[in-house]
């Protein structure tokens, strides 16, 4: 299979540089469910930016037979995890089949092919081990994205980074650049060093893009487990410690990918700083800059809205808004029963759901919530989605305990089936976007944008992307932090006080009493979100400023 053949298409002369863009997840379509969050919603809209583009670019990634999670209820109405096989007849078979060692044994790998037509994306390469060839343990790699089972997790990464390193060989396609999202492709590089035997070689092609600004956030795992998996592929772990300059008994992906690559990025600005504080520290890393995640306006906006938007007239935006908010509320009413009010300003929070990011944080004062939610001359509705982690006990405690405490309220609603269909749905329909995650826990956060895109206002922490783009009270609403040095209580109590304020005294009177400010608002919103957080933009700094490395 030729480059031509497999991207139907000429890359633009000044985005000739070749790029192969690993990621465990990508968010691509409803219809093709091998993502979880932000990372895959990142990723989707970087594959759609390069195809608009016409950039040399091809994903590789993973063909997860049952997804992430299929999210549905119980006969209690609480949300349970389910797991159905996923058939895709819009995959094409190439034939291709690699045979990747994982605990020393051979396990079968069959490529399948995602052709740039069909959703308008750059190319992309899902790997499945779900064969006849293979036995049951073997097929279960790629059953389940982010498998509990740590031997499954690790396996995951090998069949990513050494099967995919082995595809692009298979195709005879070597590839310029190399770029991991997140570290779960690290294997690859192993694989690399059996080629080049040289670490300098790899780092001219090796890029790398971290997400997680926590350390205990980043994988690692005991360097006997992965030797013994064939993780290291023909390497010793005494040679991977001493080419990398490792010490100790784990294995952290993050640090081994940024000793590995010749350029990394952090995903925000702030994120920037947060990483080089985080990393700094260790020998042998290479710069960490940042490019600031961004989603794709063609993929995630409403036209009319934007036209609305674009020609200044704020009486049809509130028009097509209301009609937005009727296809959202007629989802809310088939899940819960619930009638919303289109002329009722619709706050939703909507996000992978972590504990982090606090889903719960406008519960913390219960009078006070009870009393926003009975406002007779401010009325609110409230929509909370999003998927926790199937074995995240605790999230999934907070998301049904969330189910709970507003079963009651007319104006509450808990949204099960948190896919790109639903957040598109929630992003068009919702007045304002919420995000209140811990200070400096979220790398970047991308749903503001697109929700921005869409006409709906940011009320917002300070943190990821928001004080690039932030003027508050002007584009969004910010939520104040507390001081660092409370004890977390303490700031959830502080920040649930602040937020609670500028709900009550700025957002709500502006929506009902002042619609020219709203509007305005939306506008000024609308402008600063496009180009700067649209994901061409990113794309494009990608190539200028990861691809182009001397070499």
């Amino acid at each position: 299979m030729t480059r031509t053949e497999l991207f139907g298409y000429s890359p633009n002369s000044e985005y000739q540089t070749s790029v192969a863009y690993f990621s465990m997840e990508f968010a691509i379509d409803q219809s093709l469910k091998i993502y979880s969050g932000g990372l895959g919603f990142l990723s989707g809209s970087h594959l759609r930016s390069a195809f608009e583009l016409k950039q040399n670019l091809l994903g590789i990634g993973m063909l997860w037979k049952y997804g992430y999670y299929d999210q549905v209820r119980d006969k209690d109405n609480n949300m349970v995890p389910a797991f159905v096989q996923k058939d895709y007849s819009f995959l094409e078979d190439t034939g291709i089949i690699l045979s990747v060692p994982v605990h020393s044994a051979m396990v079968k790998v069959k490529a399948f092919l995602l052709r740039p037509e069909t959703f308008g994306t750059a190319p992309l390469f899902l790997l499945s081990t779900d064969l006849p060839e293979n036995d049951e343990v073997s097929k279960s790699i790629t059953h389940r994205l982010y498998d509990p089972n740590e031997a499954t997790q690790i396996a995951q990464s090998i069949i990513l980074g050494i099967g995919g390193g082995m595809l692009l060989d298979q195709l005879n396609l070597q590839p310029d650049y190399y770029h991991m999202n997140e570290g779960h492709a690290v294997p690859l590089n192993f694989y690399l060093y059996s080629k080049y035997q040289n670490l300098t070689e790899i780092k001219k092609r090796m890029v790398f893009t971290t997400h997680t600004p926590e350390l205990a956030g980043n994988e690692e795992h005991d360097f006997s487990l992965l030797k013994e998996m064939s993780f290291f592929y023909h390497m010793q772990d005494h040679e991977v410690k001493f080419v990398l300059g490792l010490e100790g008994d784990k294995f952290n992906y993050t640090l081994a990918a940024l000793k590995f690559s010749g350029k990394a990025n952090a995903v925000s600005k702030l994120h920037g700083e947060v990483a080089r504080e985080m990393w700094g520290g260790y020998d042998g890393i290479c710069e960490i800059i940042s490019i600031t995640n961004a989603q794709n306006q063609k993929y995630w906006q409403d036209s009319e809205i934007a036209k609305s938007v674009e020609e200044n007239n704020e009486q049809e935006f509130f028009g097509r808004k209301k009609e937005l908010k009727s296809m959202l509320f007629q989802h809310v009413a088939d899940q819960t029963g619930k009638l919303f009010d289109e002329n009722v300003l619709t706050l939703v929070w909507a996000r992978r759901f972590a504990a982090y990011k606090r889903a719960d944080l406008l519960m913390h004062d219960w009078e006070r919530f009870e009393a926003l939610l009975k406002l007779s001359k401010y009325p609110i509705q409230i929509i909370w989605a999003g998927k926790p982690y199937p074995e995240d006990k605790g999230a999934n405690q907070i998301f049904n305990s969330i189910i709970d405490k507003t079963r009651k309220f007319p104006n509450c609603a808990v949204l099960v089936g948190y896919e790109l269909g639903l957040s598109s749905l929630l992003k068009k329909g919702s007045d304002v976007w919420l995000n209140n995650p811990k200070m400096y826990r979220e790398a970047s956060g991308t749903s503001g944008m697109t929700a921005a895109m869409n006409g709906a206002i940011n009320l917002s922490i300070p943190d990821g992307w928001i004080p690039e783009f932030a003027l508050n009270g002007e584009n969004c609403f910010l939520i104040e932090p507390a001081q660092d040095s409370l004890s977390e209580e303490a700031r959830d109590r502080k920040e649930n006080a602040n937020l609670m304020d500028v709900l009550e005294n700025m957002v709500l009177p502006t929506y009902y009493d002042h619609p020219k400010k709203w509007f305005n608002m939306v506008q000024k919103g609308f402008k600063g979100v496009v180009p700067e957080f649209e994901s061409a933009r990113m794309a494009e700094a990608y190539y200028k400023q990861m691809y182009q490395q001397a070499n």
